[in-house]
């Protein structure tokens, strides 16, 4: 390329960015990263791609481009690190070419590389838990017996090689609880406690396996026994359900955070989430004691009553008019949102606001599970 298309190529490239900068739109982003592709620019495309996603994440052009980019840019470092391999063989390239196979999603690839890198260095510790890790998840979506020999085959070298391996001990403790191998999870689990590297979950698994009576089958015969069954002797220990703790949280601050934007809209007095005999309030709220939540309850449990009675479906939402104001209160079930403003308030955007607060907390505290 001449120094004339290049300065051209410079103006047309730096007259796009300022235009996906001021012109913030889906397209002008695509469009930029568009021209960085055709001229094979992989790391301009990703940037781009990247700052439009910030701007509009749920634009599945972008998401596109952005894929493709990384796509490209891993494919770029695998045959990078390929080259440094054919010319200096060596572990570490080994593992920086098994990661990027990783990040792509190509298994194959992957279990070929850490082959190939045990074949050349069969002492390298990582390559053969890097294989046993893709192993372990081809078994546990197939239940192969043969995957799931080969995965305990290659954890074992890995511990023969590093004696205490965290990670492969971990693996082997989990996979051993699920085909019905006790003593050998047991084993396994000990020896992590024991150093002190034991994880919470393997804590409750632990317990669980110590209370287990010992099964005189080899993990051999146990895995072809799961793989006839179609499925594992143990299912996976529910401890403290975590995953519902962190929904409860999440929902409650995004309670909070609702309505501290409601009491914010001009003309709003005051603002709350009833669930029972438990609410949150903000705005000009005295205490528990506010006659506003006790007005609310009752409107919201009259009016669910008289729709019942009268066969009309479920009161979802409604005003009350008074000197004071406006009352609006939405309700689900048990579940009420309120809010007391002055009577030249906009409603429409307070009712929605207010609904999307109810349905939201509802969903993220686990309402609408099976």
């Amino acid at each position: 390329m001449n120094l004339l298309k290049r300065v051209r190529l410079s103006r047309e490239l730096a007259r796009m960015e300022k235009r996906a900068k001021e012109d913030t739109s889906p397209s002008t982003f695509v469009d930029l990263a568009q021209a960085y592709i055709n001229l094979g620019w992989v790391d301009h495309t990703l940037r781009v791609a990247q700052e439009g996603l910030l701007l509009f994440p749920r634009s599945e052009e972008l998401h596109k481009v952005c894929r493709y980019a990384r796509m490209n840019r891993l494919n770029k470092s695998a045959v990078e690190l390929r080259s440094r391999i054919t010319k200096h063989p060596n572990p570490r390239a080994y593992r920086e070419l098994a990661e990027v196979y990783k990040e792509m999603g190509d298994q194959s690839s992957l279990k070929a590389v850490c082959a190939e890198c045990i074949r050349r260095f069969p002492e390298d510790a990582q390559a053969h838990l890097t294989l046993a890790e893709s192993k372990i998840l081809e078994y546990y979506r197939t239940l192969d017996e043969k995957t799931g020999k080969e995965a305990i085959r290659n954890f074992m070298k890995v511990l023969d090689l590093q004696a205490g391996n965290a990670t492969a001990q971990r693996a082997l403790g989990k996979l051993f609880y699920h085909i019905g191998a006790i003593r050998q999870a047991r084993e396994q689990l000990q020896s992590l406690a024991e150093r002190g590297e034991i994880e919470e979950d393997e804590k409750a698994l632990l317990e669980a396996v110590q209370a287990m009576p010992d099964n005189e089958e080899e993990p051999e015969k146990l895995l072809h026994m799961v793989c006839q069954k179609g499925s594992f002797v143990n299912r996976s220990i529910n401890t403290v359900k975590k995953p519902k703790a962190v929904a409860g949280e999440n929902a409650l601050q995004g309670i909070r955070e609702g309505l501290s934007r409601i009491v914010q809209i001009a003309g709003v007095k005051k603002a709350a989430y009833i669930r029972g005999s438990k609410a949150l309030v903000k705005g000009e709220i005295k205490d528990g004691r506010d006659p506003f939540l006790k007005t609310v309850r009752v409107i919201a449990k009259a009016a669910q009553r008289a729709a019942r009675r009268m066969d009309l479906g479920n009161f979802s939402k409604g005003v009350v008019d008074g000197s004071f104001g406006h009352i609006c209160v939405c309700t689900f079930g048990d579940v009420s949102a309120a809010i007391l403003c002055q009577k030249d308030t906009m409603l429409d955007r307070i009712q929605k606001d207010l609904q999307e607060l109810v349905a939201e907390s509802l969903f993220m505290g686990g309402q609408h599970e099976d």
